[in-house]
């Protein structure tokens, strides 16, 4: 008798993770931009700039990149802005050098971000990503700022003004 239930048990419970597999969103990962990888945006290539940078990815194509987190968060908060995202990513900052950052891609709405610090990106002042509240804390008492979440950074806040043809401290 237990043999005769466990078989229906076994072929629903297969059912059920079956049909769960086909409803599965595919995770999206963190891409390493090369070389030639340019912002959506404007076109800067990322590797020439300082400061973190960020990537959306879509449930169609190629991710976005962006070569400041205030062009991610302008493109992101935008009101014309319909496309929603799957995921998207950005450097923590803790742990990749400000100057040259590669990898360490963080998802962009766990991140904890620093606002009004000293530090400067591609686009001017810019905000920094963190994995963790206490490497937020830590750089905003370095370098000046205000730790936020992401649902705390507002548009206003990120004004792309200050971008690099503006700022007369940069090299190029």
């Amino acid at each position: 008798m237990k043999t005769n239930l466990i078989k229906p048990l076994a072929g629903a419970l297969l059912f059920g993770l079956l049909a769960a597999c086909n409803n599965a969103v595919p995770q999206a990962l963190a891409v390493e931009p090369g070389a030639d990888t340019a912002c959506v945006l404007d076109g800067m290539l990322l590797k020439e700039f300082a400061g973190p940078k960020a990537q959306v990815h879509y449930a169609e194509g190629k991710p976005d990149f962006y070569c400041d987190l205030m062009e991610l968060f302008s493109a992101l908060l935008a009101p014309e802005q319909k496309r929603r995202p799957a995921a998207s990513f950005v450097q923590d900052m803790a742990k990749a050098d400000w100057e040259h950052p590669v990898g360490n891609w963080i998802d962009a709405k766990s991140a904890f971000y620093v606002a009004g610090s000293k530090k400067r990106g591609s686009m001017g002042p810019t905000l920094g990503a963190f994995s963790s509240k206490a490497a937020a804390d830590q750089f905003a008492e370095k370098e000046g700022g205000k730790v936020l979440r992401f649902d705390e950074v507002t548009l206003n806040m990120v004004t792309l003004t200050g971008g690099a043809t503006h700022d007369t401290t940069m090299s190029h």
